[in-house]
């Protein structure tokens, strides 16, 4: 480009360039600058809400024996960090069995999930018979029952199948849950209908469709469903504790639970168990951030 076309596309009026140098949103609507102060003010607003308080227990498990946690002002960053709390929750709690028995019960969790939504939500999205409008009011309704109102039903039912006191037990109950069905649903129901009927043309049955075509196609979906599996099961607290009576089958919520009142008064100790808690889903959201934010568009609720 020449010197003369420069000059040429460039405003030779400033404020034709002020108005170019304008903050607009995603629909080029202007932003005025004390609006766009206002959301970051707001952002972190939320951020130090959600956030601040797993930092505050980060700090705090961090800090050692000597120091003051309850002074004031209080002190954010640990003056001696130390690792020692997480030794001593080890050495007081079997907390690695505990938390070897939650990744079981989360492990199958997600697995059952995946596999029963995926199949139950394809069959309520593509599948043509009668009654399908009736189950999909019924997964609905499931939504408004609380656990609570079901639990005692629950536990009956396990008695009788002689699965008290197992990790089957605690599995069983939320092996497949009402939201994660529609989350599907909606996400196959979202997807061309021209690309099945190609597959139909050629010859593909029911399950070459679902397996090649539709389930590749709602990845993202997987990933949310497989996070909210996991979440949900890891920490579930009710019903373990109503089901489990053997210590050595304790998930980690239970075993976190007796710490708590065996050593109230060491906020240490605690709080390493709890960022031990939370360490997991953390690195589980990492690894799917990516399939997950892409999940929320493929299984929005619609119409």
């Amino acid at each position: 480009m020449s010197v003369l076309e420069k000059v040429r596309t460039e405003p030779a009026d400033p404020a034709d360039r002020a108005r170019e140098r304008r903050l607009t949103d995603q629909h080029g609507r202007r932003v005025h600058v004390g609006e766009l102060l206002w959301r970051y003010v707001l952002l972190l607003a939320v951020l130090a809400l959600t956030v601040g308080p797993f930092l505050w227990q980060l700090s705090t498990s961090l800090k050692g024996p000597t120091e003051d946690i309850y002074s004031s002002p209080p002190s954010f960053l640990p003056g001696h960090p130390t690792l020692h709390n997480y030794t001593r929750v080890a050495d007081t709690i079997p907390v690695w069995d505990y938390a070897l028995n939650s990744l079981k019960v989360a492990a199958a969790n997600v697995v059952t999930n995946c596999v029963g939504s995926a199949l139950a939500g394809y069959a309520l999205a593509r599948l043509r018979y009668r009654g399908r409008g009736a189950t999909t009011l019924v997964f609905v309704l499931a939504m408004l029952v609380p656990v609570e109102g079901i639990v005692i039903a629950q536990f009956t039912t396990m008695r009788e199948l002689g699965l008290n006191n197992t990790l089957i037990g605690v599995v069983l109950p939320g092996a497949i849950g009402a939201m994660n069905v529609l989350l599907m649903r909606n996400a196959f129901r979202n997807l061309p209908y021209e690309i099945e009927e190609a597959a139909y043309v050629d010859g593909a049955n029911v399950w070459q469709r679902f397996r090649r075509i539709a389930l590749p196609s709602v990845k993202g979906t997987l990933a949310v469903v497989a996070i909210f599996a996991f979440m949900g099961a890891w920490d579930d607290f009710l019903w373990p504790l109503i089901v489990l009576s053997d210590p050595s089958k304790f998930t980690l919520t239970i075993g976190l639970n007796y710490l708590h009142g065996t050593f109230a008064n060491d906020e240490r100790l605690v709080a390493a168990g709890t960022v031990i808690a939370v360490a997991p889903l953390i690195a589980l959201f990492a690894c799917l951030q990516r399939y997950f934010f892409r999940g929320v568009g493929e299984g929005a609720v619609k119409g």
